[in-house]
């Protein structure tokens, strides 16, 4: 799509990388793929960069996906939908076996493009705007696209200010007085060398500048790179650019979250239900696009809410739910307490035919559930509680799991009544 900068039209296209496996959200991840996670109880983790490329006016968008990717492929095929009055594409990009019988597979972030960059390249793109598929933000990448522009970058790198523990997750860079990159190291663990990367930012706390995984490039030069040995942009290709070219650093100070744990996941759904924090969702002027659903308003009965998110369809009778995101269809029984958790809603009401789940997806009654994520398509009976009572950090069981002290229960489990954990 092309985008109208100093009166010229840039073309630029997202590709969003959506294939990774998860494994540290673990079991939310054993029947979704990352990206396809709930989110906020009405969204999945893929909307929130489609989104930001929709409100920046980047129409053409290129998912690549790998694992699990039937509930990704529905979810965006019944959500954006583009006609001649909305113009734009959206193409998932799986592996294949191709006529000389060879199996494509992706072994990484710059793989996956490298194996599609035939498809991708088709259209006269002159920038490509890279994205991660599980990562939550609210950028304007027309604002990105103009620095990229503006400082001639071959590759601009957005960046925000990050403390030690976060430095040792992620790609750490140096920058000059133009905002060019000096250095990059991808996740440093040796203090003495991550010192050598401090740098002056406006937070004293967080002294460091970290790679958001967000890239621009140029046509030719994200082709060129490929050509180059590595499978991964941060370990293997970001380093060889910064020494070839110019490589800029797109300062951000915004909110900004990978998801990558299960309890960066459950903190970033909490954020939402405090007073201006986490993402923005409430922003008529850049949305947050999910698809749409036809459902009555949320029908609530005798219950205290407090600092909590209900979405729409539910049927509440709790006796309360604090602190808590209650997802789309969700049912809850009179006298059940709802604490501190995140219950991801439901695709029906009742099993549909031929599938292996519980005849009814509800919360029974006089139940008490704190600090716990609860999968769709869940029955819990009456008289249950989910509390965690021995205090465990780590626990896998048919039932339940338990990651960062957090309770997890898994997508089609029956929770008979008076269970306790």
């Amino acid at each position: 799509m092309s985008v109208q900068l100093n009166n010229k039209q840039i073309n630029i296209s997202s590709i969003i990388l959506a294939g990774g496996k998860g494994t540290r959200l673990f079991p939310l991840t054993l029947f979704h793929s990352k990206p396809a996670i709930c989110f906020g109880g009405r969204y999945r983790l893929i909307d929130i960069p489609i989104s930001n490329s929709l409100n920046s006016n980047i129409r053409n968008i290129y998912v690549l996906g790998q694992y699990l990717t039937t509930e990704l492929q529905h979810h965006l095929s019944h959500t954006y939908q583009f006609d001649n009055f909305f113009p734009g594409s959206l193409d998932v990009l799986t592996p294949e076996e191709l006529p000389s019988g060879e199996k494509v597979w992706y072994n990484g972030t710059a793989d996956a493009i490298r194996k599609n960059l035939t498809k991708i390249y088709k259209a006269p793109f002159d920038y490509f705007l890279i994205l991660s598929g599980d990562q939550l933000y609210n950028i304007n990448f027309y604002d990105m696209l103009s620095f990229a522009i503006k400082k001639n970058a071959d590759l601009t790198i957005a960046t925000l200010p990050v403390c030690e523990a976060e430095a040792k997750r992620m790609g750490i860079l140096k920058i000059d007085k133009d905002n060019l990159i000096t250095d990059f190291i991808e996740k440093p663990q040796d203090k003495k060398i991550l010192s050598q990367y401090k740098v002056k930012t406006n937070i004293k706390k967080k002294p460091y500048l970290g790679s958001m995984g967000i890239y621009i490039f140029k046509r030719r030069v994200l082709s060129k790179l490929l050509s180059e040995k590595g499978d991964d942009f941060g370990k293997d290709l970001i380093p060889i650019q910064i020494k070839k070219g110019i490589t800029a650093a797109f300062l951000y100070d915004g909110y900004w979250e990978d998801i990558g744990t299960v309890e960066s996941f459950y903190n970033a759904n909490i954020a939402l239900t405090e007073k201006f924090s986490g993402l923005k969702t409430y922003d008529e002027k850049n949305p947050i696009y999910t698809r749409t659903n036809h459902l009555p308003g949320t029908k609530i009965k005798n219950t205290i809410l407090s600092n909590s998110i209900i979405c729409e369809g539910s049927i509440i009778e709790a006796k309360s739910v604090t602190n808590s995101i209650v997802g789309l269809r969700s049912v809850i029984k009179k006298g059940t307490v709802i604490a501190e958790s995140i219950l991801l809603g439901n695709n029906y009401y009742h099993r549909p035919k031929n599938q292996n789940l519980p005849s009814k997806f509800e919360i029974g009654k006089n139940c008490l559930i704190k600090k716990a994520i609860i999968d769709e398509h869940v029955f819990i009976g009456n008289n249950v509680k989910l509390v965690n009572k021995d205090k465990k950090d780590f626990y896998n069981s048919k039932k339940v799991h338990v990651r960062d002290g957090i309770i997890i229960l898994n997508r089609g489990v029956f929770i008979p009544d008076n269970f306790t954990f």
